[in-house]
């Protein structure tokens, strides 16, 4: 694997105004621009026509991943300070790490109140990154407050409210515990899906919880050294079956995403074969790595001299990747999480 790249090798210039802040009224009409490894093109269309670039036989993987109103605000008890916490990864029944705001004046013995008291955490402890593990006292169901006293975590570079909680979510979100939502996923609606499966092609469900870890910036020179933080997820015997017959039969793996790509290659043998397993993943894929499982990738614009782009610029190549990243400035494409779409053939 090569560890000559340097950070600012994964910059671009981006206007800010080309940072989507509301979903579009509906999820498939963003635009797709469609990246051909074999002969170098760059070809534009919409989201909708995707089922051109996707055969009968092929396996589509997608990340049901759930993501929970994870933002809360409380007030501290004692001064009456608001203070806000973001919900980062469940220990246990009652015990989360957090990421808590502002967090100086926030230490352990610290007991934050939320909706008049529905919900009382208590810090106890301070960890790496300076993130607090909080432990919550509550009457009754804990996912249920959290629906009513928590907000979507939508990424700091979105500064609209969301109007409807759910285009923050996939159309096929089942399993509860992101931070954030798998964004590649939400171009999809249930026509489209229907479409994929009436062409005879397979859908395999994993499960990754994305974490903040996802998008913490990158702040080591040399790439290398970046630690990811370990995320968990889930690969039934279902979507092993499905991913390795289609394998065998000498059809295409498609990723949905950066999330479901690094599932895959988390579990893939050499030859790229699956086998059900779950646990926790910190897999960091930058240019150098030999993709094992993914044949293509359906993923978003990602920010400049990030993880996310360091994987993308992996799967085809640095320079190309940076083109069409150029490219899609000039179209005036709408970048990260509510933006526009790209697929990698």
């Amino acid at each position: 694997m090569e560890h000559n790249f340097k950070l600012k090798d994964f910059y671009y210039e981006l206007p800010h105004e080309l940072i989507a802040q509301d979903p579009l009224l509906k999820r498939s009409d963003s635009r797709l621009m469609v990246l051909n490894r074999e002969d170098d093109s760059i070809t534009h269309r919409h989201f909708s026509d995707i089922l051109d670039y996707i055969h009968e036989g092929d396996c589509l993987v997608i990340n049901d991943t759930k993501v929970i109103p994870a933002r809360l605000i409380g007030v501290k008890e004692g001064t009456g300070a608001s203070i806000e916490v973001l919900l980062l990864k469940r220990l246990d029944d009652t015990r989360w790490e957090t990421l808590v705001k502002p967090g100086k004046k926030v230490r352990p013995g610290t007991v934050i109140s939320f909706g008049d008291g529905k919900l009382v955490g208590t810090v106890t402890d301070i960890v790496e990154e300076g993130n607090r593990i909080v432990d919550f006292r509550f009457e009754g169901i804990f996912e249920e407050i959290l629906d009513e006293l928590g907000q979507m975590p939508l990424p700091p570079y979105i500064t609209h409210t969301l109007a409807d909680k759910d285009r923050y979510q996939t159309v096929y979100a089942v399993n509860t515990g992101s931070a954030a939502a798998p964004t590649a996923g939400l171009h999809f609606t249930e026509e489209l899906l229907l479409a994929v499966r009436k062409k005879g092609i397979n859908i395999a469900r994993v499960t990754l919880h994305v974490g903040l870890g996802t998008f913490r910036p990158v702040k080591v020179e040399n790439i290398s050294e970046h630690h990811m933080h370990s995320e968990f997820y889930v690969i039934d015997e279902n979507a092993a079956n499905l991913i390795n017959k289609t394998k065998q039969n000498g059809c295409k793996i498609i990723s949905v995403g950066t999330t479901s790509t690094r599932t895959l290659e988390t579990a893939a043998d050499e030859n790229g074969y699956i086998k059900p397993c779950s646990g926790w993943t910190d897999i960091f894929i930058y240019p150098g790595y030999k993709f094992k499982a993914v044949d293509r990738l359906i993923t978003n614009f990602h920010l400049p001299e990030s993880t996310l782009l360091m994987l993308v610029s992996a799967f085809y190549d640095r320079e190309r990747v940076l083109d069409a990243y150029k490219a899609a400035v000039e179209e005036k494409y709408r970048f990260f999480s509510f933006g526009d779409a790209m697929m990698i053939l």
